[in-house]
C-alpha cells in the first residue's frame, strides 16, 4: 500500500495544495512563483523517489519568506500524516552527497521530537534571490511538522546555490532512507514502543 497524503492549506498569506506519496519514483509538479525554490523541491523528490504535486500562492509581492516556510509545514505534516505510527521503518536516514567544490551531509530521525541544527559555512554568494536564510526558514518548518531531528551541516562550500543544491539532494536520499521499510521490524524502532 502506497504512503500517500494530500493537504489544502489556506491562511490569510498563502494557499497551498500538495499531494504526496513516498512510495513514488521522484516525478513532481511544483508550482510556488519561485523558480529556485521550485527547482530545489524538484530534487529533492528526484533524489528521494518522492511524488509530489504542489501548487503554492502565496503573497510574494511582501516576500517568499511565507511561501517557503509555508511550504515547508505543508510538506513536513505530509510527510507525517502518511508515514501513521511509522511502525516497520528504518528512522534513521544518512546522505553525504558532493555538487562540485560542496560537499553536504544530512542527518534525518523520525523520532516525533523536531529539532533542527543548520551548519553552513561563512556566507558566500547569494543564489539569485533565494538565500539560505529562506532554505533554513524551509527546514525549520518541515521539521516541525514532519517531527524530525533534522541535522543538516555543510563541511565546506563557496557558491550558494551548490550549497543549497546539496542540502535539498541530501534531505531526499536521508529522507528515503529513514522512511525505508525494515523486514525485520513490525513494530517502531524506539524502546519505549511508540515513536
Amino acid at each position: 500500500m502506497s504512503r500517500t497524503h494530500t493537504i489544502d492549506r489556506k491562511t490569510t498569506e498563502t494557499r497551498i495544495n500538495a499531494e504526496l506519496c513516498l512510495d513514488g519514483s521522484g516525478i513532481s509538479t511544483i508550482q510556488t512563483g519561485i523558480g529556485f525554490f521550485d527547482h530545489m523541491l524538484t530534487l529533492f523528490c528526484v533524489h528521494g523517489g518522492f511524488d509530489l504535486k504542489l501548487a503554492a500562492d502565496g503573497d510574494l509581492a511582501v516576500d517568499f519568506h511565507h511561501t517557503v516556510e509555508d511550504v515547508g509545514l505543508v510538506l513536513g505534516e505530509a510527510v507525517s500524516a502518511a508515514l501513521g505510527n511509522r511502525a516497520g521503518i528504518r528512522r534513521y536516514g544518512f546522505a553525504v552527497t558532493p555538487m562540485d567544490e560542496t560537499l553536504a551531509e544530512v542527518a534525518i530521525d523520525l523520532s516525533n521530537r523536531p529539532y533542527l541544527i543548520w551548519h553552513l559555512p561563512a556566507m558566500t554568494e547569494p543564489a539569485d534571490t533565494f538565500h539560505r536564510g529562506l532554505a533554513k526558514e524551509f527546514c525549520r518548518a518541515f521539521s516541525a511538522k514532519g517531527g524530525m531531528n533534522l541535522h543538516i551541516n555543510v563541511r565546506y562550500g563557496e557558491n550558494e546555490h551548490h550549497i543549497l543544491e546539496a542540502i535539498y539532494k541530501s534531505m531526499g536520499r536521508a529522507l528515503a532512507q529513514a522512511i525505508g521499510k525494515d523486514p525485520d521490524r513490525g513494530g517502531v524502532r524506539s524502546s519505549k514502543g511508540v515513536l
